[in-house]
Formats: C-alpha cells, sequence, structure tokens
C-alpha cells in the first residue's frame, strides 16, 4: 500500500489591523443606513466615499459622463434669471408700471410699438383704465413709454427664461444626460413657469377695472410662487452637484429642523412683505423701532370685520412684516449657535451658517433704511432683490446641513 503523507491545514499569517485594506463593496453601506458609524472615520472621509460610489452609480448612464456638470450650470444660469425677474418685476410695481399694457399676448406681445401710430394706440388702450383716469390724467407720450418698456421687459424676461430652460431640457433629454428621476422634477418647474405666466396677467386683470393697482392678494401670490420657483431650481442645482449622503451612508446624527422652519418663515415674510407691498403699508409709520412712538399702533384693528386687517389694513401688513424680520433673525442667531456648540458640525456647516446670520441682519439692516427713507424706488428694488438673495442662502444652508447629517 502506498503512503499518502498529510500536510496539515495551516492558517495564513494574521495581517496587523493598521495594515489591513477595507473592502468597498458599492451600495452595500445602503442596507446600513441606521447604523453607528465606526469611529474614526471623519466626515471627510465620508464625503470622498459617498463622491466615489456617486459616480460609480451614475457612470452607467448619460448622467456623469461629462453632463453633470453642464445641466447644474444650466440650472444655476436659470436661478440667475429667475433672480433678475424677481428684481425687474419689483422695479415694475415700485414704477407703478404694472398696467400700462392692458393686454396679454404670449406671442404677438413680444413685439413692443415700432411706429408713432402702434405708440399712440398703446396709450389710447392705457387710457380707458381707472389708473389713468384718476391718477395720470394728461400723461404725456414719453412718460407712457417710461412705464411701458418696464413692463414690456417684466414679460420679456419671462419669456426669455421659459425659453432657456425648455429648450436646454429637452436637448438634455434628447442626449440621456439627466440624472434618473430628475425629468419628472424639471416638468414640474416647467410647468409651474407656465403657471406663473397665467398668475401674472390674472394679477395684471385685477387692476384693470374698478381698481387703480392691482389686487395684493393677487400680488402675493405671483411674487410667491416666483420664490418658490427659484428655490425649486437652487435646490435642484444643489443636489445634482451634492447629492445627499443620507442613502450612501450611515448617518451621523438626525438632521436638525431648524434650518428647514427659517426657510418655511422666510416664505412666509415674502408673502407678508407682497401685502405690505401691495398696501403701499412702506409709507405708513416710517419710524423704528416704535410706530410713531407706539411699539402696538393704536389703528391695528382699524378695519372691520377685524379678520380682514391682516390682508387690508397697511397697519397691520408693516406689523406683522416687522414681527417675522425679528423672528427670522433669532432663528438665525439660534442655529449659528446650534452649529457653534456641536464640535460635530462640518466647517461648511458652520461657515454656511455665519452666511444665513449675516445675509438675515443685512436684509434686516436694508429693510429699516427702506422704512425710514419712505420706500424709494432705488432701495425698494434692492431689498426685494435682497430678499431673493436670502431665500437662497438659506436654501443653500438647508442643502448643506441634510448632507452633513
Amino acid at each position: 500500500m502506498i503512503g499518502v503523507r498529510l500536510r496539515p491545514i495551516t492558517s495564513p499569517p494574521a495581517v496587523p489591523a493598521e495594515k489591513r485594506i477595507p473592502r468597498v463593496i458599492p451600495g452595500i453601506a445602503a442596507f446600513h443606513e441606521n447604523s453607528e458609524p465606526e469611529k474614526g472615520v471623519s466626515r471627510d472621509m465620508r464625503d470622498m466615499a459617498v463622491s466615489g460610489t456617486a459616480k460609480e452609480r451614475g457612470g452607467a448612464v448619460g448622467w456623469g459622463q461629462g453632463w453633470d456638470q453642464a445641466v447644474v450650470l444650466w440650472l444655476w444660469v436659470i436661478a440667475g434669471l429667475v433672480l433678475a425677474m424677481i428684481t425687474v418685476g419689483g422695479a415694475t410695481r415700485l414704477t407703478d408700471s404694472g398696467l400700462s399694457i392692458t393686454e396679454w399676448q404670449p406671442i404677438l406681445g413680444t413685439i413692443p410699438p415700432l411706429t408713432e401710430a402702434q405708440w399712440q394706440e398703446a396709450l389710447e388702450k392705457y387710457r380707458q383704465i381707472p389708473q389713468y383716469q384718476l391718477i395720470n390724467k394728461g400723461m404725456s407720450l414719453e412718460d407712457f413709454k417710461f412705464i411701458f418698456w418696464w413692463e414690456w421687459g417684466h414679460r420679456f424676461l419671462g419669456r426669455i427664461i421659459g425659453l432657456a430652460f425648455a429648450l436646454p431640457l429637452l436637448a438634455f433629454w434628447f442626449v440621456g444626460a439627466l440624472k434618473p428621476g430628475y425629468g419628472v422634477k424639471f416638468l414640474g418647474v416647467l410647468a409651474l413657469g407656465g403657471l406663473q405666466g397665467v398668475i401674472g396677467w390674472y394679477m395684471v386683470k385685477s387692476g384693470l377695472v374698478d381698481r387703480v393697482d392691482v389686487s395684493q392678494y393677487r400680488l402675493a401670490l405671483h411674487l410667491t410662487v416666483a420664490f418658490v420657483i427659484l428655490a425649486w431650481v437652487v435646490w435642484l442645482a444643489l443636489d445634482l452637484a451634492k447629492p445627499s449622503t443620507s442613502t450612501v451612508l450611515p448617518r451621523i446624527a438626525a438632521p436638525s429642523r431648524l434650518p428647514g422652519l427659517i426657510v418655511a418663515v422666510l416664505f412666509a415674510q415674502v408673502v407678508l412683505g407682497a401685502f405690505v407691498a401691495g398696501l403701499k403699508g412702506g409709507l405708513v409709520y416710517n419710524t423704528w423701532p416704535s410706530m410713531n412712538g407706539a411699539f402696538v399702533p393704536y389703528d391695528l384693528w382699524a378695519i372691520e370685520p377685524w379678520y380682514l386687517n391682516p390682508f387690508e389694513n397697511p397697519v397691520m401688513a408693516q406689523f406683522n412684516h416687522r414681527l417675522v424680520a425679528y423672528a427670522i433673525a433669532a432663528l438665525a442667531a439660534l442655529e449659528l449657535w446650534r452649529t457653534l456648540r456641536n464640535v460635530e458640525r462640518s466647517g461648511a456647516e458652520t461657515r454656511s451658517a455665519v452666511l444665513l446670520m449675516a445675509g438675515v441682519m443685512a436684509q434686516v439692516a436694508l429693510g429699516i433704511w427702506t422704512l425710514l427713507a419712505a420706500v424709494p424706488i432705488g432701495l425698494g428694488i434692492v431689498h426685494q432683490a435682497a430678499a431673493a438673495v436670502l431665500l437662497v442662502i438659506a436654501v443653500r444652508h438647508l442643502h448643506v446641513v441634510r448632507r452633513s447629517a
């Protein structure tokens, strides 16, 4: 019988823990979303891992093949155009130009009057509405051209934004450059933009009969939708540039709800600001910090029935706008304190909170200046544009906090 020598089975030599190379299996960490992170894993390491896995996921489709930066840049351009639209809209309102064009012609209205006869025809149409008959009676053609160009420019910029959004969106969709799941979101923005055009005409129409200005209710709706579009576009740009980590790696901590609350209160302040503008509330009680010596003015509830005061009493409109401004400043200060006291927060989150606090204080100071000066056109325009910029800062901060959680 032939003898067989059996070699004993031995285990491979142990590798010291500090020399071991961790295996990274894309997507496997998603199953451990609620688990505790390993000690010694910094936020920077997590962000690097997320960036790598995100690229691996995006590489299988058109998104991530060099199109991601183009789509993000396009969204920021759209956000800039919307910000310009909000600014021009403020100028149109403050110069009382919004009723100078009494028709809504989405296609033909693109071409302004080109001849003397066409200008006279446009002026004659304006002469038929109460604003001309009660306020601007006898207005010269040159003065009419001034208000006409503001309103025409506002509408024309809206058309430019529509084309600048729709045409690249169609091209990106055709080449497969959109990240999966985002096509519907882009269509939502496009639909809301189209609806905004309808709302704009709905607002203008309210001032053509029995009024010398537009309805403050419709103005509030129009301005709020503009800010919603801006915030939505900015969020999409941020999300595509730096996606949330929550679906890739375990959370270090639950995200704070305070940044979201700040964004919500900012939207409420936009609505209140629209009522101040629509009711000419910036022209009453041009004192600060008191309202002509009183912190609660005597005519706060001057209108009957009482529940109409927040919407139709310019005194209460200004009073509410002041109070919410103080509340936003307090919330921003609380958010800054929260980030500074928490050593686990990333540097990006802290810097973002500092920027938010600075933006809020600048806007509060600008608002006080505008009020004390009785709302000159220049300051009023800057105040409205600064509100849009502040919303962008707040939305960005919310996104940073969500990513850092």
